[in-house]
């Protein structure tokens, strides 16, 4: 690839250049409440970017209160849509911020959110269609967090309906996509195949221990990597849940990281 803005921003997304993602979303802020203190906001980018994160996904506002140290060696991902939780369509999606301004607070990405299947999934498309026009313009990548949500869709875990939302994607001109993991695990490498983009899969919920094992059968499934936000900044240590994902992900860690997991050893 020739060195263009938007190739350098890629490469920054790829903490270890090797292909693989581990982004962290704080961007839940807006739709569910504060994360974190406002005081300790800082220390948890700290300890995401200590512990080895290629990315934080943040709303503009945020972006604007992290000290630029901490990004020396951490991407950040500016997210452009928003809803909340007490709306009356939580599937309902407006863009919040341009590409433009998001070059201006140095962003290496943006994201935006589409939900297909939903009631304003036509707006949420035309939002998409012109936000990766301007990042063509601005060779800005784009992440899009697209997923099967909404009263049409009955199992979001379906395969063939993750394939299609992912291809979705790739026609509208995204670089690195978002979506939810296929059931039985097992299934997603059908969907990675049918994908020319790298896929990262939302962590979810549940416990830490299980977070693991979700990783690990991503990882060996074909997945490019993971993004995680609420088991990381809800956990007692989000630096070591970090530390955990950044091994399994990439294979190999920073120093003082932990070794990648066994089970991918002959997966990655």
């Amino acid at each position: 690839m020739p060195l263009t803005g938007k190739a350098l921003r890629m490469a920054r997304l790829s903490r270890r250049g090797d292909g693989r993602y581990l982004f962290i979303p704080l961007d839940h802020s807006v739709s569910d409440g504060p994360i974190v203190r406002a005081a300790g906001f800082a220390d948890l980018v700290a300890d995401i970017a200590g512990g080895g994160a290629d990315a934080v996904v943040v709303h503009k506002g945020r972006a604007r209160m992290i000290p630029p140290a901490l990004l020396t060696d951490t991407g950040l991902v500016v997210h452009l849509s928003a809803s909340t939780n007490h709306g009356p369509d939580v599937n309902a999606k407006v863009l919040v911020g341009d590409v433009e301004e998001c070059v201006r607070l140095g962003a290496d990405a943006v994201s935006v959110h589409v939900n297909i299947g939903s009631d304003t999934e036509a707006e949420q498309l035309s939002d998409l269609g012109t936000v990766a026009a301007a990042c063509e313009r601005w060779g800005m990548p784009l992440v899009a967090m697209i997923y099967p949500r909404g009263p049409r869709v009955t199992d979001p875990t379906r395969p063939d309906l993750i394939a299609h939302v992912v291809g979705i994607a790739a026609d509208l001109g995204v670089d690195i996509v978002k979506t939810v993991l296929a059931a039985p695990p097992e299934r997603m490498a059908e969907v990675v195949e049918s994908s020319p983009l790298p896929i990262i899969v939302a962590g979810g919920g549940g416990s830490e221990e299980s977070l693991t094992a979700f990783a690990v059968s991503a990882m060996a499934n074909g997945c490019a990597g993971l993004a995680v936000g609420r088991r990381v900044f809800n956990s007692p240590s989000p630096k070591q849940a970090v530390q955990k994902l950044a091994a399994i992900i990439h294979g190999h860690g920073l120093a003082g990281e932990p070794e990648p997991h066994p089970e991918l050893a002959g997966a990655l």
